[in-house]
């Protein structure tokens, strides 16, 4: 497909380290499609990289749990009004992106429904989890939305809202670049002993609720497996001091920032994983690793959550799946004693971990086919044009 929408200019809002990645491929997707098409918005490196102009670092919104997200209001507050003035203003966008983050992105299409600015919202709010009457308020804001799961568009059925299902995105970025063993003896690690990956996720106030947690099951590990070591990839939005000055010396701890190997490789290198529930568990159950899903959040927070999600899984994996594939220890069963033992049955009962195995690859079936970042940018051209024949 080609357009003739030249030099157009498209705010995208990507606060997720995961966004940002998904963020960085639209926007290779567009400039192929349409190279004068120009972006400005809110997102990290990777967007950066792709020609994105940062008007806010994604990491500034990245933040997670209702009592927690009270507490950075002020920081939330004013990017809002820095976006809205620029939808406002003479550098008016032709088009908004969202992607994920919907108590912040939501009330910004709010913003630009204002400024007749068509919005396009990509990794759409997660309806089926919580708060099924948002549809309505979604549909009043934004013009087109690019479902990532297949269940997703018959949610908004009845409603003046274009929703497609654009595949999933992991799916475009899943590669596995090197072998086990070659990764390992690069990182002077022993592929013959156990290996343990510790997945902390990518927001600080994760690692607040949760890096306690690891740690402790590091320690549980070690003295029940002397020889294991650990692997800890370090998102692009966290640094390594931040995480490593939390492990005691004797953890024989090897970090991996996002830069030096993929997650997927990463994963590939354990034996079993320890992750925050989030896109993380997905990445993992793409590559097959077995693994245990564990999340904490203030106990204000969880408790106001547990009232607001009607969901019967957590974890990402099991949600695609449909069923508990992998085992979710959640806020007062997120113990160290209770993480460490699912991760030694793994590695010590070898029919239990082929089965998680063998019920993990299924689920790329499930996702679909690879393409999702060009079916989005393909989208986006389309309400431009849309838009643009509007206002002849």
């Amino acid at each position: 497909m080609t357009s003739d929408v030249k030099k157009s200019r498209v705010m995208i809002v990507a606060s997720e380290a995961s966004g940002d990645i998904h963020g960085a491929k639209v926007i290779k997707a567009v400039q192929e499609l349409s190279p004068g098409t120009t972006f400005l918005g809110v997102g990290g490196h990777r967007m950066s990289a792709a020609g994105c102009e940062i008007l806010i670092p994604g990491e500034d919104l990245a933040v997670m749990g209702l009592i927690e997200v009270v507490g950075h209001l002020p920081v939330v507050w004013r990017s809002l009004q820095k976006l809205k003035n620029v939808l406002y203003s003479d550098m008016r966008p032709d088009a908004l992106i969202l992607i994920d983050s919907p108590e912040f992105n939501l009330r910004l299409a709010k913003y630009a429904k204002r400024a007749g600015v068509p919005v396009l919202y990509y990794v759409s709010p997660q309806v089926w989890a919580w708060r099924k009457g948002r549809v309505r308020t979604i549909a009043g804001v934004v013009d087109k939305l690019a479902a990532i799961f297949p269940f997703e568009p018959e949610l908004y059925r009845g409603q003046d809202i274009d929703v497609r299902y654009v595949g999933h995105p992991l799916l475009d970025e899943f590669r596995i670049t090197r072998p086990r063993q070659a990764l390992l003896e690069e990182l002077q690690i022993r592929p013959d002993k156990p290996v343990v990956g510790l997945f902390p996720g990518s927001r600080r106030n994760e690692l607040k609720y949760m890096l306690g947690t690891l740690v402790a099951t590091a320690e549980l590990l070690l003295a029940k497996q002397p020889e294991t070591s650990f692997l800890v990839p370090v998102a692009s939005t966290l640094t390594r001091e931040e995480i490593a000055s939390r492990f005691p010396p004797g953890v024989p701890v090897t970090y991996v920032d996002a830069d030096e190997a993929s997650i997927y490789d990463i994963a590939n290198a354990c034996d079993a994983i320890a992750s925050v529930s989030g896109t993380v568990t997905l990445q993992i159950a793409l590559v097959g690793t077995p693994m245990v899903i564990f999340y904490k959040l203030s106990p204000v927070s969880y408790t106001i959550g547990r009232l607001l999600v009607k969901i019967d899984h957590f974890g990402l994996a099991n949600i695609v799946a449909g069923k508990r594939i992998v085992k979710e220890l959640i806020q007062d069963e997120a113990s160290a004693e209770l993480l460490s033992d699912e991760v030694m049955r793994i590695l010590q009962d070898d029919a239990y971990a082929q089965r998680l195995r063998s019920e993990l690859t299924r689920i790329q079936q499930d996702l679909g086919a690879p393409g999702c970042s060009e079916r989005v940018a393909a989208m986006l051209l389309e309400l431009m044009e849309e838009d643009r024949d509007k206002s002849h």
